[in-house]
């Protein structure tokens, strides 16, 4: 089975980019080298890469890059840090 990964790279401009991929290293390079001019990362570089997970299905691993992409700052952060117990208490909720 093919490996997929979910990553989340750290901006020049202190804003996070999470993405997914098959080749971990070839697209750390295309985003550090601006290889995509119109991507989210190109104005921002250098970027750093703070956080990866691998999966070997790639329905999952989509799941999850769309999942992460909708949480906040301070639960990447918390994510990023291995607060992995944090992670429930940071979901959104609403208080009347």
């Amino acid at each position: 089975m093919k490996k997929s990964f979910v990553y989340i790279l750290k901006c020049i401009d202190n804003t996070y980019y999470t993405g997914i991929t098959s080749n971990l290293e070839n697209r750390l390079f295309q985003h550090s080298s601006g290889f995509y001019k119109n991507s989210y990362t190109y104005k921002r570089r250098p970027v750093t890469m703070v956080f990866y997970t691998e999966f070997i299905d790639i329905n999952l691993a989509i799941e999850k890059e769309k999942q992460i992409k909708k949480w906040s700052r301070v639960k990447k952060e918390a994510l990023i840090n291995g607060d992995y117990d944090d992670l429930v208490n940071l979901a959104k909720k609403k208080f009347e």
